[in-house]
């Protein structure tokens, strides 16, 4: 068995975490790249995305994708798509990602646009 990186064990553990919680709510999970933020709303029940949005979207394109400016607004609008499928309630998965800066910004968008977790 191959050694994991601290990052997969991040990643591991919330996953682990989430699942034990027993909730079926969609999951809100969120990936941070060095110029870019990417989040998304997953069913895993029906195995499908029922919202995305990222820093590369034609309308959030205008400022770089690594800072948390962009962060938030990408956190808007995932939640503002989210609320227009119907989804009011999803569950945070920050994946390996530590709970700040970006990550922080768009979670705290996220339950401004209308997401509870």
């Amino acid at each position: 068995m191959a050694k994991l990186s601290l990052f997969d064990r991040r990643r591991q553990r919330v996953r682990t975490a989430l699942r034990a919680k027993g909730n079926m709510r969609p999951r809100l999970s969120i990936h941070r790249s060095g110029r870019h933020i990417y989040a998304q709303v997953i069913d895993d029940q029906a195995g499908r995305t029922v919202a995305a949005a990222s820093s590369l979207d034609k309308d959030l394109r205008e400022q770089t994708g690594a800072t948390a400016e962009a962060a938030a607004s990408v956190g808007k609008k995932v939640a503002e798509r989210a609320v227009a499928a119907g989804i009011t309630k999803v569950v945070f998965d920050r994946g390996g990602f530590l709970f700040h800066g970006r990550v922080k910004a768009l979670a705290d968008a996220a339950r401004e646009g209308g997401l509870e977790f």
